[in-house]
């Protein structure tokens, strides 16, 4: 019996040491392929159906996963079936990979930044947890990439820090090659992001300390390329800020032809954009217009564009003028016009921060003149007449809404000022009789827990302990020692309101006056502020915001220092 039980075991035992053979064998014959290689899914496919045959989900996610790697159209499709095996394996680590790795797609193919960040978020719910700490940085990587693109640099600083931190101590030869080459990609990745913010934010002696000690660290095997031509990129910005122009676009060329290999057209448009603007400073507009022709057709292709790139026609648009070339104005014009329109939507929390030395009241005119000086076709002219219209419809509808804005503000410092003047109501009865208590206020049980629980509040209110986040009735309850049906009936009758709107008001208040008299807070994110204030996200934040003052947080953050500059003007 004991021999039998033996056998048996043994023979389960070589039975998963086989498949498991036959899975690595199968990644191996694809393994050697490029990215977008289709030629993969001969064995791609083999991998799926035998793991399918064998409901085995841990391997048919890690099957769906490369089957993201290799195809060129159907990444989200695969991705999506990467999420589902992994959700029925059951394990949370593979769940927030494939999480991950469909924010990848979002970010590096598709360039939507916001969904994006959402499968990064669900990512990190699952793998905050995770022993799995090389994933968690990697997602925190990824979410710290986003912040970047829309703006959030000292934010996504703070992220590449703490990835670098994780990453540097983990590049020892002691390792096992395969958790060195991807300790090394993630440090090496998170440098270059480090620096990217770096420039952006204009500290250039920051960013050449990381740049420095990037290409030093950096290997010289053929893996690392890509991580090179990314070093000489920033490089190549580095030199253009120092005025070495001619230095600047031999990095920029060191750094193209891995860029171009990987279709990464987000910094390749910058690259060009870049050479095009060293160009016109050496005088060379031939080069000049030939880079910044590059950008615009990049931007034809992918309709994507950086917030920084889009001077890029404003150069085109520049030289063609001087050249008298109404045409080729024309048609940069409108490209402008287009790309304004994308930054605003893309990148809606940007878009305010560009500075445009066209504005669009400008572009129209030039538009319309030229337009005007190309053809005096009257059914053209209506139809630009009618976009023309339209535009000053949006412009109308703009300028209402500030006006609605400063209206809205005016109320609300009005709002604030009266509430200044009233007398607080008492959050513990005084001089009233128990009996008149309950009378009044329809209390059914004992005056003394009613004056206990009002002291408790009065308390909780001194000490701000509505800011703390995720704060429940059930939680409050149990600081005061009392149930929640006692504690639910008093905040009824004696605050007007439910527990969740008694807790917003007094959150909104806190914060509506942190803004107003604190030059710090004003310079906050509305995340920072929204999390300051006891909210779980910035969207709740902002929503109850408004429904209280009837302003959101930004515009009146906007107005408090538009406000503040203008009495500093007439002072």
């Amino acid at each position: 019996m004991f021999k039998k039980i033996f056998s048996s075991f043994f023979l389960l035992l070589a039975v998963l040491l086989y498949a498991q053979d036959y899975y690595s064998k199968l990644r191996e014959k694809y393994y050697k392929f490029e990215e977008n290689d289709s030629r993969a899914f001969v064995f791609i496919n083999q991998y799926i159906q035998k793991a399918k045959s064998e409901n085995n989900n841990e391997e048919l996610f890690q099957a769906y996963k490369d089957a993201i790697l290799y195809s060129e159209e159907d990444k989200l499709l695969y991705a999506d079936s990467a999420i589902d095996a992994a959700k029925k394996s059951g394990k949370d680590v593979l769940i927030g990979d494939a999480f991950l790795s469909k924010g990848a797609i979002y970010y590096f193919n598709k360039r939507k930044f916001q969904p994006a960040l959402e499968e990064y978020l669900k990512a990190y719910e699952y793998l905050k947890d995770s022993k799995d700490d090389f994933l968690k940085y990697q997602n925190l990587y990824h979410i710290g990439v986003v912040k970047s693109y829309l703006g959030y640099y000292e934010e996504a600083l703070e992220i590449f820090n703490q990835c670098i931190a994780y990453f540097e101590p983990k590049l020892s030869d002691k390792l096992h090659k395969n958790l060195l080459f991807n300790n090394r990609k993630g440090y090496f990745n998170s440098l270059h992001q480090a620096i990217i913010c770096y420039q952006m934010l204009g500290k250039n002696l920051e960013a050449d300390h990381l740049l420095s000690k990037a290409m030093s660290a950096l290997p010289s095997s053929k893996d690392f390329l890509l991580e090179k031509s990314y070093f000489n990129k920033c490089l190549g910005i580095s030199e253009f800020r120092k005025k070495n122009y001619n230095k600047a676009i031999v990095y920029f060329d060191e750094s193209l032809p891995e860029l171009i290999k990987i279709n990464d057209f987000t910094w390749i448009s910058y690259i060009y954009y870049y050479k095009g603007r060293s160009y016109e400073i050496l005088g060379n507009h031939e080069s000049e217009v030939k880079n910044y022709k590059k950008v615009d057709s990049i931007f034809n292709k992918n309709t994507f564009i950086l917030p920084e790139v889009r001077k890029n026609y404003e150069g085109l648009i520049e030289f063609y003028k001087k050249n008298d070339n109404h045409k080729e104005e024309l048609y940069y014009t409108n490209q402008l016009l287009k790309a304004d329109s994308i930054i605003a939507s893309d990148f809606k929390y940007l878009s305010t921060k560009v500075y445009k030395e066209y504005d669009t009241k400008k572009l129209l005119e030039t538009k319309e003149d030229l337009e005007k000086s190309n053809s005096f076709n009257k059914i053209f002219i209506i139809v630009c007449l009618a976009v023309i219209g339209f535009l000053g419809f949006v412009i109308f509808m703009r300028l209402k809404k500030q006006k609605d804005i400063q209206k809205s503000y005016e109320e609300l410092l009005k709002k604030m000022q009266e509430s200044k003047k009233q007398t607080p109501e008492l959050s513990v009865l005084k001089n009233e009789s128990a009996s008149t208590t309950d009378t009044e206020k329809n209390i059914k049980f004992d005056s003394s827990i009613v004056e206990k629980l009002l002291s408790d509040i009065q308390t909780f209110e001194k000490n701000k302990g509505y800011l703390e986040q995720g704060l429940t009735l059930k939680k409050l309850a149990e600081q005061f020692k009392t149930n929640t049906s006692y504690l639910s009936q008093v905040i009824n009758e004696y605050k007007g309101s439910n527990f969740n709107t008694y807790i917003n008001v007094l959150r909104i208040n806190y914060a509506t006056q942190k803004i107003y008299n604190d030059k710090e807070w004003r310079k906050y994110s509305i995340e920072h502020i929204a999390s300051a204030s006891g909210f779980n996200n910035r969207q709740s934040f902002s929503n109850t915001f408004l429904d209280q003052n009837g302003i959101r947080p930004a515009d009146f953050i906007k107005k408090r220092i538009s406000e503040l500059e203008e009495q500093k003007n007439n002072s």
